[in-house]
């Protein structure tokens, strides 16, 4: 790449490693983890950054990269979650912060056993805020499949929360 590329591509980066970062943290529930995958997207864009001509379409693409490395991450079988019956940190403290870490640690903890592609897709739809549309293309399937999906997912984050966090409760 020249200087140019290489300036622009550093700008892009910049401006979106946090972001992307967290959409990881929230796809696979590990810091550490979301870092090699945030890093794997990027590198991945860096290698096709000439390649793009739709720079408008960056978000799209690193999202895409996101999202299938860590649903293949996931199907390793060096890699499968161990759950255990107690958390070993539990938040302390009291007020509204304390409530709001709780339910974000809780949300995230439900998120972990709810199987990869449906994470992914409650993920992009709900945190990443895209709708069906764009989950579907940055997932690279059917609208149909993004809808049943988000189906499947909510009630297996319902049964994974368990009473914990009442908002996911679908209205009766």
């Amino acid at each position: 790449m020249d200087q140019r590329d290489e300036q622009e591509f550093a700008e892009y980066f910049v401006a979106r490693r946090e972001a992307v970062r967290r959409t990881a943290f929230l796809l696979c529930g590990d810091w550490h983890r979301a870092d090699d995958f945030a890093q794997t997207a990027f590198v991945a864009l860096h290698r096709r950054w000439r390649k793009v001509r739709d720079k408008q379409a960056l978000d799209a693409y690193v999202r895409r990269t996101l999202v299938r490395a860590v649903i293949d991450e996931s199907r390793r079988p060096w890699r499968r979650e161990r759950f255990v019956d107690e958390v070993p940190e539990r938040p302390s403290g009291d007020g509204e912060v304390a409530d709001s870490v709780a339910t974000r640690e809780a949300l995230v903890a439900g998120l972990r056993r709810v199987p990869p592609r449906q994470r992914a897709v409650l993920v992009l739809r709900f945190l990443e805020g895209l709708d069906v549309a764009a989950a579907a293309e940055a997932l690279g399937c059917s609208e149909g499949t993004v809808k049943s999906q988000t189906s499947r997912g909510l009630e297996a984050l319902r049964e994974a929360l368990g009473d914990t966090i009442d908002d996911l409760r679908p209205a009766s």
